[in-house]
C-alpha cells in the first residue's frame, strides 16, 4: 500500500468512526488536527488515534493502554495480540463514556 492510499484509508476511517458518534446518544467530541483524531468524552477523558504513515499503522491511546493496529484482511488488528480495532474501541467509549461505540474499521 502507498503512502498516498494509507492515508486515504485512515481518512476515511477516522470519518466512519465521527459518523458512528454522531448516530449515537452520546456526548463524545471529534476533534480533527493533522493526523490526530481526538474523541473527548463528557467526563474529560480522551481516546486519541494518530496516523504512523512510515510504519503504516494507526494508534489509540485510551485510559486501558496504548494500542498499535496494522491492516489484517482489510481490518485493523492489534499488532501485539491481533484484536480487531472495532473491539478494542467498543471497549474504551464503553469504559470512558458509558456506551459501546460500534464501527467497522
Amino acid at each position: 500500500m502507498t503512502e498516498a492510499e494509507f492515508n486515504e484509508r485512515v481518512d476515511n476511517d477516522f470519518e466512519l468512526i465521527e459518523e458512528a458518534l454522531d448516530n449515537i446518544d452520546t456526548d463524545i467530541d471529534a476533534e480533527i488536527q493533522g493526523s490526530v483524531l481526538t474523541l473527548t468524552c463528557e467526563n474529560g477523558s480522551a481516546i486519541i488515534f494518530s496516523r504512523q504513515s512510515a510504519s503504516q499503522e494507526l494508534w489509540m491511546a485510551a485510559r486501558s493502554g496504548g494500542y498499535h493496529f496494522r491492516l489484517q484482511d482489510d481490518h485493523w488488528c492489534c499488532t501485539k495480540t491481533g484484536t480487531p480495532l472495532r473491539n478494542l474501541f467498543a471497549d474504551a467509549t464503553l469504559e470512558q463514556a458509558g456506551e459501546a461505540v460500534s464501527v467497522e474499521l
